[in-house]
């Protein structure tokens, strides 16, 4: 129950309400003691995040390894490589970052200047994801971190080992005053959802998204949702086939066996060119992976069997069993399923209806790749969509048309290592969006600041009010200097 304190089968004390709200407790203290603010703490923890991803590289490929049988080139590519190189950004443009940004005045407010001071919001949650555990957990403390904020992080509770080394090498790295991390599942969330927070960002699906916000809402607690969605890929006809099929691959299998949220979800292209693609996807895939990829040691396994169970339900489907032109092996015990392509599967079947999570890739055919963009805007936006062409014109009109969290031309996934474009969703993939600047944004406010002297105090603001005061108020407003000098000099 709420408030009290329980057990699990060893005796060791679970984390409850009653923990979590000391927890906030005690890092609001360290926020109002000032600490977190400066230069010099800022730096020093970004400095231990990247001594802590160097000094245990090896350590964390092992549990990246342990949770979802993650090769190690993807562990340090997608994870490790990738959060060193936000630290040394964090690094390098943290003062600059930190500066107040000034901005124009108006003649309403002359003489004056006026500012943007970034400021931290105060104690922030980060709920993070089991598919990227070590990325998606300290990348947006990264940002918490730059911004001058106390962080809580709750990793994922379905990646334990990374979840563990998290707790672990945090203890040992960071301020234990201001940086802490609880582990645990679904009571632990809940409690600390139960607690008031300055901003909570959490990375996962939409349905615990919606469980997140709604908790949020009680404390007006704003959000950032990193959510996922079905992210299309449109291959057209003219474009080197080879080099887009490796490129889908890549994004698609490469990235955690499809276990990624901007993976390539389903693929429209024309029935003409329909057959070629397949057979060329299928000429890569037994290139990277083998004649039986099930024995391939760079594909990552499904992280649990629940996952496995929901996959092979989408692929056992009545209308959609008989659709699998490559691929569909499948070992329980291993947790492993195969690249598996499907073509031509009906757009009511579940595996059109859900997001796949998974090495699924079903093919959508159609007359005119025109026809993909109404396809693709018919259901919920997506956080990613790739298209592949030659064509100027179409290129133009997917990114004027097609709503997503971020767009990818002649290739897929590649936007999140460009740390000048923000990362997130719209709509029902998310809202808010991080990496960069983008981060320290995140978890600041921006405050406004104006500044006056005792000089020019005008009369014009004070009763008692007539009408050029009037006159000479609404030239002011209008930023007219013809209208001003015709309401001082009373000319028409």
């Amino acid at each position: 129950m709420a408030g009290e304190a329980r057990k699990d089968d060893v005796g060791k004390k679970l984390f409850d309400s009653r923990a979590a709200a000391s927890l906030v407790g005690e890092l609001r203290g360290a926020f109002a003691s000032g600490t977190t603010r400066s230069y010099q703490w800022r730096e020093s923890q970004l400095k231990g995040i990247l001594r802590m991803t160097d000094d245990r590289e090896r350590d964390i490929a092992a549990a990246l390894r342990s949770d979802l049988g993650k090769p190690e080139l993807e562990s340090v590519v997608y994870e490790v490589a990738m959060l060193r190189n936000s630290c040394k950004l964090a690094l390098k443009e943290l003062q600059h970052w930190m500066m107040p940004e000034k901005v124009k005045t108006s003649l309403t407010t002359f003489p004056s200047s006026a500012e943007i001071v970034s400021e931290p919001l105060g104690v922030v949650l980060i709920i993070s994801a089991w598919n990227y555990p070590y990325l998606l957990s300290l990348d947006p403390v990264v940002g918490a971190i730059a911004a001058g904020n106390a962080v809580a992080l709750k990793p994922s509770e379905i990646a334990p080992a990374t979840s563990a080394l998290l707790a672990k090498l945090l203890g040992e790295y960071m301020d234990n005053s201001s940086i802490r991390v609880v582990e645990g599942a679904v009571a632990e969330t809940t409690a600390l959802l139960e607690q008031k927070w300055d901003k909570i960002f959490y990375t996962g699906n939409g349905r615990v998204g919606q469980i997140v916000m709604a908790a949020a809402a009680k404390h007006l607690t704003p959000v950032v949702l990193e959510l996922g969605g079905k992210a299309p890929v449109v291959v057209d006809s003219g474009v080197n086939l080879q080099i887009a099929c490796r490129r889908i691959i890549a994004g698609k299998w490469g990235c955690n066996n499809g276990q990624a949220c901007v993976s390539s979800d389903y693929m429209i292209t024309t029935k003409d060119l329909a057959p070629k693609l397949v057979d060329a996807l299928k000429n890569e895939l037994e290139m990277f992976y083998g004649k039986n990829p099930l024995e391939s040691k760079d594909l990552s396994r499904i992280v649990n069997s629940n996952h496995f169970t929901r996959l092979t339900k989408l692929l056992d489907e009545d209308k959609v069993s008989n659709k699998v032109v490559y691929g569909g092996e499948r070992d329980p015990t291993k947790l492993q399923i195969a690249p598996t392509i499907l073509l031509d599967v009906p757009r009511d079947s579940l595996i059109m209806k859900e997001e796949i999570f998974g090495p699924l890739l079903p093919i959508l055919t159609v007359d005119k790749l025109e026809e993909s963009f109404d396809i693709i805007n018919s259901g919920p936006k997506p956080l990613a969509a790739y298209i592949f062409t030659n064509d100027k014109k179409l290129k133009d009109h997917f990114v004027k048309n097609v709503s997503a969290g971020g767009l990818v031309v002649n290739d897929t996934t590649v936007h999140l290592a460009v740390h000048t474009l923000p990362f997130g969703g719209v709509g029902e993939s998310g809202m808010g969006a991080y990496h960069g600047k983008f981060s320290f944004d995140a978890f600041s406010h921006k405050k406004a600041v104006v500044y006056r002297s005792f000089m020019g105090d005008a009369a014009i603001r004070y009763p008692p009010y007539t009408n050029g005061k009037l006159r000479l108020m609404k030239a002011l407003l209008g930023g007219s200097i013809l209208g001003i000098l015709r309401a001082i000099f009373g000319r028409s």
